[in-house]
């Protein structure tokens, strides 16, 4: 039972390492040294790669992860150029997944793991939008990870897909991470931090919510 115990006091502290790591950064850095990037990379690549793990840390990683480079933790170029190819090598190991599942995915009605409301909105954003969703998608948290796969299932061109899923890499990871480098150690960000973090996970969301509301709001008129 000790053992059992101690077990599942590591998958808790993994995972709320995980979930928060815009907290934890600055004692990793200190701790794994250049092992950091790697670190980094397969988190970004497992949030826009892997239907499964929309969970993790997106948007305020990539700006904390800009302050810690600013404060001499990383390399702000290797940083963001890793992060950008992370990102990108998600996406399309995301796309070719949903292109080789195809509509078998529409039956996944009871799966343990698979989001199905989620897909089902990323689904009607895209057939709406288009697609501009892979690059606005970037900034949706969730979204941003069902996106490529929702791309791949609609059998969306892959020679129009590459193209806007890098420029939407690109302006997502360099925006992000360079805010974070320039903005994250002024003493006022700084001192409020978390506040800073809630906020760009708020903002984030604003797309979803708007959607959220105009898809009520013609729901209501019909």
């Amino acid at each position: 039972m000790e053992l059992f115990a101690q077990f599942i006091g590591l998958v808790s502290q993994f995972f709320d390492i995980v979930l928060h790591l815009d907290r934890f950064l600055p004692q990793l850095v200190a701790e794994y040294g250049s092992y950091i990037y790697v670190i980094l990379f397969a988190i970004i690549f497992c949030e826009t790669g892997l239907v499964v793990t929309p969970f993790l840390p997106g948007d305020s990683l990539l700006f904390v992860a800009g302050g810690v480079a600013a404060a001499g933790g990383m390399d702000i170029t290797l940083l963001s150029t890793s992060l950008f190819v992370a990102a990108v090598l998600g996406d399309n190991l995301n796309y070719w997944i949903g292109r080789s599942l195809g509509h078998r995915v529409f039956k996944w009605e009871h799966s343990r793991f698979f989001n199905r409301a989620a897909f089902d909105k990323t689904h009607g954003y895209f057939e709406k939008h288009g697609g501009k969703t892979i690059i606005i998608a970037r900034f949706m948290p969730i979204i941003r990870t069902f996106a490529p796969f929702v791309a791949g299932v609609a059998e969306m061109s892959y020679r129009r897909f590459l193209p806007l899923d890098i420029l939407g890499g690109a302006i997502w990871i360099f925006s992000l991470t360079f805010a974070g480098y320039f903005l994250a150690n002024i003493p006022f960000v700084k001192n409020n931090l978390m506040f800073f973090v809630v906020g760009i996970i708020v903002v984030s969301m604003l797309p979803v919510f708007i959607a959220w509301l105009g898809s009520r709001k013609a729901a209501a008129q019909q």
